[in-house]
């Protein structure tokens, strides 16, 4: 085992995080350690990450960097580390190890697999297409081939994606079948949302319905054409825009020919209060959530939240395989932090959300930023004050596409026989990724 108190990194960028080490701040380390780039001496990047994870106590990733910093050209060492790297979550460090062992060993398959695997962690599924293509001849159907039809998907080249499926057989191992009926399920939402929507690296409604199944139901205003393409960053809720999200919620209801017959309350207080909203707006009565009951719209504000009261983990787990006409809406859902289920509707995406209940931020009369008190009237009286607010949409910056209930229904009634159909996929809403510039 090497010592870190008799080595330190030579290249400048690993030096810096290095000194976030020796300050004991392991989050800084590897924020550094992932925009140092990917042209650094392998030894010495082993060097820094074997030093943090044993401050992380990963004995594994330790082992793995010990053994790269003492042979940086061994192409077992290389493997061993970036596979390390990625069963700890720190696939971005795995990626250059594992393309310099194929760079020497073309043809390796296992080598390949766990490259796009890395790939596949950090979004740039266009570079695991590119690998996997370069690799076809020598394919195996299952997993490669199929690799190479969900990464053109999430690299947005369909027309790639669907000549691969029409190629891939049915899979002999069993274990493989649902990943097969999930494929199935992504282009054939993708065959009925082509005709309303551009599908293109801006299309976040289309895509959020492509690889999840879900209909957005309203874009953000700004920062469009800064790359958030509909998406939050951070946002202040309203009572204007929970009841938006509502009424748009009634017309993909309407539009898809779903006829609930309840809405579903769950048990975490903005739930509680949305769902008692969407009873008023949709002219429904509200009762408990129950997980076999049929023809309901579960309503959940923020499904992260729900996670976070005692009941919320078992909920969860039965929102996994909903009844029949059992749909989920969830107004706030986090595109950075996905939830562990994925809605059949969402309201809006967002990186970071105050619900209006809880206080706001606004200019006090000293010019200083100050937080409202948390509103802690009862769920009824801020459910009525949701359903009387005014629901008209957010100018914005004026560089966000109009998005009129007309264009929204119109989606709805082209994908309404794909819509509710198959699994729930949990996927995180990038959109189209067709390089590793993605941020």
């Amino acid at each position: 085992m090497f010592s870190p108190k008799n080595r330190r990194p030579k290249s400048a960028e690993l030096l810096k995080a290095w000194e976030c080490l020796d300050a004991g701040d392991l989050p800084g380390a590897v924020r550094l350690l992932r925009t140092a780039g990917e042209d650094l001496p392998l030894g010495e990047v082993a060097l820094v990450v074997g030093r943090a994870a044993k401050a992380a106590g990963f004995d594994d990733l330790a082992r793995a960097a010990a053994a790269l910093v003492s042979r940086p050209a061994d192409d077992r060492a290389l493997y061993d580390f970036g596979y390390a790297c990625i069963e700890r979550g720190l696939s971005f460090l795995a990626v250059p190890a594992l393309r310099e062992v194929l760079t020497r060993n073309p043809g390796a398959l296992q080598v390949v697999r766990e490259l796009v695997a890395a790939y596949e962690s950090e979004n740039r599924h266009g570079e695991a297409v590119e690998v996997l293509a370069r690799h076809e001849s020598g394919f195996e159907e299952w997993p490669d081939r199929y690799l190479l039809v969900f990464n053109a998907i999430m690299a947005g080249d369909l027309a790639l994606a669907d000549r691969q499926h029409a190629r891939l057989p049915d899979p002999e191992d069993p274990m493989w079948l649902p990943a097969r009926q999930r494929q199935r399920h992504m282009l054939e939402r993708a065959a009925s949302a082509g005709p309303v929507s551009a599908l293109d690296r801006t299309d976040l409604r289309g895509w959020q319905f492509v690889m999840g199944g879900t209909v957005l139901g309203t874009l953000s205003p700004y920062g469009f054409d800064a790359g958030m393409n509909g998406r939050y960053a951070w946002l202040q809720d309203s009572y204007g825009q929970c009841l938006r999200g509502l009424l748009r919620l009634k017309l993909l209801l309407d539009a898809a020919g779903v006829r609930p017959r309840s809405v579903s309350l769950l048990p975490d207080r903005g739930s509680r209060i949305l769902g008692l909203a969407a009873a008023e707006v949709l002219g429904l009565p509200a009762e408990p959530f129950a997980p076999g009951r049929a023809d309901t719209v579960v309503i959940a504000y923020d499904l992260n939240e729900l996670a976070e009261v005692a009941e919320g983990p078992e909920i969860l787990g039965q929102l996994q395989d909903r009844a029949a006409g059992q749909v989920l809406h969830e107004h706030a859902s986090s595109w950075t932090d996905t939830p562990v289920v994925t809605a059949d509707s969402v309201a809006l995406l967002h990186q970071s959300v105050a619900a209006p209940w809880d206080g706001q931020l606004r200019a006090g009369e000293d010019g200083e930023v100050e937080r409202t008190e948390a509103d802690e009237r009862p769920d009824a009286l801020i459910a009525a004050e949701i359903v009387g607010a005014d629901s008209s949409p957010d100018e914005g910056d004026g560089e966000t596409p109009a998005d009129p209930d007309e264009a929204f229904t119109a989606f709805v009634t082209a994908v309404r026989g794909t819509w509710l159909q198959g699994e729930r996929t949990r996927l995180k809403s990038t959109g189209p990724v067709p390089s590793s510039k993605f941020a």
